[in-house]
Parts: C-alpha cells; structure tokens; sequence
C-alpha cells in the first residue's frame, strides 16, 4: 500500500514536471515572437517617416532606440513614432544628440518682398535674431503699411558677414519701393523696379554708396522702356550679307521673332534689338518678320519700316515677275495698319545714270537726314541752302555726280518742299519717280505736298504719296503738348484742397472736385509719359519721409483712376525731403514743401491706339494755276494724272528767277502776264545764274505774308 502512494505520488510530479516545461517552452516562443513583431514595427514605421538612423532592439516587452539624432526636434518625433506603434511605456529612449558645435549649419537667408502694399520677411535666421526689432525697425524706416514676419529659425551660432548684410538690406527696403531684396552672409541681392531711367540710375549709385565692407552686392533693376519716335526697322542683303541696321520693338516675344526670322534670312551676327514703346500697332512683330521673310525670298535687297510704312527695294538683278510676287505676298502680310511702297531698280537707270537717288529723312524733331547724288558744288550748295532754309537741322551730305539727269537738283529741292509739309517723314527721288511718306497734323497735307510738288516741278513729273493724319499734330485741335499738360495738372495740384492724414498716406477730405479738374486735363493728355512725385517736408528720418512721399503720389493716382481717369502711363515717385522749395524752420514753409508735383517724363506720346491708315496719292503732276487767271476761267486739275485728251503740257515759269538770299535764283517769281515756259533743265539753269545784289535803283520784291508757304 505505501508503494502504490509513493508510485502514484512521483507520477504526479512527472506530470507536473512535464506540464511546466511545456508552459515555459510555450512562453519563452510567446515572447520571442512578440519582441521580433514589435521590433519589425518599430523599424518599418521609422524607416518610412525618414528617421533610418535609429537603431532599435528589444529586450522582452521593451522597444530599445540607440543611434546619434541630428537635432532634439529628430530625437523626439522617433520617441514619437515607436511609441505610436507599441505602448509607449514600452519604449527605451537610448539616443544621444549631435554636438550643434560639430554640425554644418544651414544656410541662413532671408528674403525681403517689398510692394506697395508692404514688406514681407521670408526665410531662416539663427535662433538669436531679434525678429520682432527687425519688424519694428522695418515699420519706422520704410513706413510701409504692413509688415509680415514669415521666419523660421535654427538654433546655430550666428555666422559671418550676417549681421551687416542684414543691416545693409534694412537700408536697401527704404530706398526700393518694389523689390525683391535676399541677404545671405556676406552677400545681398537686389531685384528691383524703378519708376525711370532716371530713378534707376539714381537707385543704384545709392545702393553702391551704402554698401559696407564686406558685403557683396548683385542688382537687377529694371525701368520702364524708352520711347522710340519713330518706330524703325531696316534690314538688308546684299553682297555683304544679311543684317539688321536698325532695329526696335515692343515686346519680348515679338523681338524673338524678329531675330529668329532674320537668322532664318542668313544674318550671322544678329544685335538685340531694343524694347521701346511707340509701336504703330500690336502686330509690328508680325509686320517685321513678314517684311523680312520676303527680303529673303528675293535674295537681295533692303526693307525699311518706319512707324507704319513700309518700304521694300530691291536692286536690277532681282527677277521683276518675283519681285512682283513677293510685293503682292507682302501686301497680303501686313497687318491692316501698314503701308506698302516697293521699287524694283532697273538695269538701264544704273547703266547710263548710276545710283541717281537722292533721299531725305525728317525726324519728329525736325532734324532733315540728307544723302545721295546732286550734279556738282554749286547745286549741292543750292540744295544745302534751301534745307537750311526749311528745317531747323540739317544733317548728311550729298556726293557729287555729274551723270546724274538733266533737272535733277529741281527734283530734289521740289521733294524737299513737299517734305517741309509734313511733321516726320521721308522722300525718295529717281528719275523717274519722287515717293514722299510720313505723318502730318493736316488733314489735307496730301494735296498740299502735291502742290507743291506740282509748284515746283510743273506738269509731267510722277509721284506717290502716303500721309498719315495725326490728330495730336492738328493745330485746329489746339491739343496740349506733354509740356502744357504737367502744366495745368500743377495749377490744379497747387489750388487743390487735397489732404492727407498726418504721417500716413490716406487722402484726407473729399478729393471729388480736384480729380473731376485733373480728368478734365487727362482726357487730352493720357497719352504721355509723367510722374507725380511727392514731397514732404524735413521732420521725421529720410528713409521714412522718402516712403511716405511715394505712398503718397501712389494714392493720389489710386484716387485718379478710381474716378475713371486713364493712368496707364502715370507713374509715382517718392523724393521725401530731398527737394525742399522754401524753409523748413516755419510752419508755412513747411506747408509748401508738402506737395504733389507732376514732371513730364517724355515729350513723345505713347500710342493707345495705331494711327489711322495713310492717305495715298499717285499720279502726274498737272499745270499749276497761272496767278493771273481770271476767276472765271477753270484752272483744271492741280494734281493727279495727266488728262489723255489734252495736249502735252508745258513747264511754266511766271517771270525770271527771282534771286533769294543766300540761296541763289530758286524760286520763280511773277510778272502779271507774262509767262515764260520752261523745261525742267531750263530751271535748273536758273539756279546757276550768278546771286545779284540789289541796288537802290533795283526793287525789291514784295514781303511775303506770314502764312504763304516759302517758294
């Protein structure tokens, strides 16, 4: 009996024994598996959020993190993100931290975004900047209206050439009113806009002048473009190649086409051309390429434009069937504003009278361009004479050329004549052909340039006309020049009763009556480039009087264009107290010196609108009227074809050359009834009959009243 307990006994702790060690077995698998699960987690969930330099072991239920974080920000969101994967009691935060001393630190920079509406500071400063004083220091400095504080910041030790780049970019926001301003250690860079060519230049030689030793300075600031009167474009090939010798346009993507159809055309060397405002149209690109594309069609040649003429010549060796075609192509080209004269040379004009051309080009200010042939000294004299006579400059020369033909120095001075009718243009003289094209403020400036030539030249001589009517240019219109517009926008500034809040730019009281006078003025003088500026007077610092006055000129023009008035070409400027115009030690003084002003940027008015088609006129010159004809007797025809039903008519000459001073026998004068007719080499013969002086007992011709056109 006591055998079968004592077996029964040690069966039990067998059992026991074996139970127990399958518990242990199963719970040492149990937990092996849970610490390989969690430490799989765990390195998956670092891996994927970018923290790969964390080292993770567990031990049991713990999750163990080892490794060296770049910052405490990096330590901390791995602590954060094991314990989002296991119980966060679980995890053992074994890491160091780098040394910040032994670390490279980033790159400091700051960007300052400056506009009218205010400042804004973009970037990463070192942890010790004092963001909120540079805040401050921007809103006393720059009066700006707003500044938004947009940093971030690391803790490094402050590097090299920081602070005095901060400093110098502190100074460069009060003097830029639109620009982008980046500081880096050592080095700030300056992307502004200047309201003139003026303002740029005077930009940069006060950034030059303030920059401190040690700081690097990169500026790009641009002005507004020049205006280019007239809009020219000329491109030639011949046996020198494909070039341009003159070039301007409007827009960046037209200037692109151009040089990209004169490439095409074989130019090698191609200049910039240059931006300018005053083109006749939007599709001056179009116009260009188109007049260039067909310069290289034909091989050789030269086309011109000029505002909107457009001029194509090409030499004798050109085919006259393809020139003819080309004219056409052109013609179907060119936008509706544009104009087309074209002339092919021929082979007999350059056998037996070489190059006999004479051309004249008269600027919008009044400066006449002469070149080409005359016959000898003496008419080259006579023809110097009469354009001084005319035009107040006279530039170029003429190259004698004895083969030229007979009546050709008359030609010339009647083309001159016809010229002098005209505000700008230019004329061109063959022997067989007289082509005058430009832009008049007289309506009927077409029929009075054939007048004239009709005037000078007598019946037979041919010619084509294309005037342009400029309204501006219109006497009878009495429109304002740019100079009489900053005028009468003054008086109405200095009779105004607009106000401003004290050291603020907000207008204060009612400023209807003074925009409804200046919307008056403006609707005459939009076209034209002005400033306002504005002033203050010396109480407060410079950089915050300088802020002050442009955003006070900024709201008078807000003001301007929202009662309706165009401002397009308005710009507005701050001088502070740099223009002081009375004392400052009294309040009266003061007063004045707190002011608005305009100032007349440009004395050529920018185009809104393209000038209207030219007037075209071609035909023959008829006889001009006799002075004695009775009023009852029909004069005919002043200009246009000869009738084919009438008989061939003769050049008529009233009188013997009447001598002019300085000039020579060039006008014929009149006798009553006597008539003497002449070729047009007969007059030419006059001009060379010596100059005589009048004696007591020779009279003297009659003055000419003021408003009879010079002979």
């Amino acid at each position: 009996m006591p055998r079968r307990r004592l077996a029964s006994s040690i069966a039990t702790l067998v059992v026991l024994s074996a139970a127990g060690g399958l518990c242990w077995l199963g719970a040492g698998t149990a937990a092996g598996f849970i610490e390989q699960r969690s430490r799989q987690d765990v390195e998956q969930a670092l891996q994927a959020s970018g923290q790969d330099w964390v080292g993770v072991a567990t031990d049991g239920l713990q999750v163990r993190l080892t490794g060296t974080a770049p910052t405490e920000l990096d330590r901390f969101r791995a602590v954060t993100q094991a314990g989002g994967v296991v119980d966060p009691s679980r995890v053992v935060d074994a890491m160091t931290v780098a040394s910040a001393e032994a670390m490279t630190p980033p790159d400091f920079k700051v960007e300052l975004l400056r506009n009218d509406q205010g400042i804004s500071l973009i970037g990463l400063v070192p942890a010790s900047t004092d963001r909120a004083g540079l805040v401050r220091a921007l809103r006393a400095e720059t009066a700006a209206p707003q500044v938004t504080d947009l940093l971030e910041t690391a803790d490094y030790a402050v590097p090299g050439g920081w602070d005095a780049a901060i400093r110098y970019g502190r100074q460069a926001a009060q003097m830029a009113a639109r620009a982008k301003i980046s500081v880096q250690p050592g080095r700030v860079t300056i992307s502004a806009v200047a309201d003139s060519r003026d303002e740029k230049v005077r930009l940069e030689a006060a950034l030059r002048r303030g920059l401190p030793a040690g700081v690097e300075l990169v500026t790009d600031i641009s002005a507004p473009r020049p205006v280019i009167a007239p809009f020219t474009l000329r491109f030639v090939i011949d046996k020198n190649g494909a070039r341009f010798e003159s070039c301007a346009t409007d827009t960046e993507e037209g200037r692109d086409r151009i040089v990209d159809a004169a490439v095409k055309a074989g130019a090698a060397d191609v200049p910039a051309c240059t931006l300018g405002l005053g083109a006749p149209s939007p599709d001056w690109a179009d116009a260009a390429a188109a007049a260039i594309g067909t310069v290289a069609a034909l091989g050789q040649g030269a086309v011109t434009l000029s505002d909107a003429d457009v001029s194509l010549v090409a030499p004798p060796g050109v085919d006259k069937a393809a020139f003819d075609s080309a004219v056409a192509g052109l013609r179907r080209a060119l936008p509706p504003v544009f104009s087309l004269q074209s002339d092919l040379e021929t082979a007999s004009d350059a056998a037996s009278q070489g190059p006999a051309e004479f051309t004249a080009t008269l600027s919008d200010t009044q400066v006449l361009n002469m070149a080409g042939r005359i016959s000898d000294d003496r008419m080259r004299e006579t023809v110097d004479s009469v354009a001084r006579a005319h035009f107040p400059a006279v530039e170029g020369s003429l190259a004698n050329d004895p083969s030229v033909p007979g009546g050709w120095t008359v030609r010339v001075i009647g083309a001159l004549e016809a010229l002098d009718s005209l505000h700008s243009g230019s004329v061109r003289v063959t022997p067989d052909l007289i082509r005058l094209s430009g832009t008049s403020g007289d309506p009927a400036a077409p029929e009075a340039a054939a007048a004239r030539l009709a005037e000078r030249l007598g019946p037979g001589a041919a010619y084509e006309l294309a005037i342009r009517y400029d309204r501006r240019l219109d006497p009878a219109l009495d429109l304002p020049d740019g100079s009489e517009c900053v005028r009468q926008l003054n008086i109405v500034m200095s009779e105004s009763e607009i106000g401003f809040e004290p050291s603020k730019a907000a207008i204060a009281g009612d400023p209807a009556p003074t925009l409804e006078r200046l919307s008056a003025i403006m609707a005459e003088c939009a076209d034209f480039q002005i400033e306002a500026g504005g002033h203050t007077d010396s109480q407060g610092s410079e950089g915050f009087n300088a802020d002050l006055s442009r955003g006070r000129a900024q709201a008078l023009l807000a003001a301007m264009a929202g009662a309706g008035i165009d401002v397009a070409n308005l710009t507005a400027r701050g001088y502070g107290e740099s223009q002081p115009i009375a004392a400052n030690d009294t309040e009266e003084g003061r007063e004045e010196n707190r002011r608005i002003e305009f100032r007349l940027l440009s004395d050529f008015p920018v185009r809104s609108a393209p000038l209207p088609a030219p007037v075209t006129l071609s035909g023959v010159t008829a006889e001009p009227v006799p002075p004695d004809l009775p009023a009852d007797q029909p004069a005919g025809d002043l200009i246009g074809p000869v009738q084919p039903d009438k008989p061939a008519p003769q050049t008529r000459v009233f009188g013997p050359a009447m001598p002019q001073a300085g000039i020579g026998p060039v006008a014929p004068a009149t006798v009553g009834a006597s008539e003497v007719f002449q070729t047009l080499d007969e007059r030419e013969e006059n001009l060379r009959l010596p100059v005589q002086t009048p004696t007591p007992d020779t009279p003297r011709p009659s003055p000419r009243p003021d408003d009879e056109p010079a002979p």
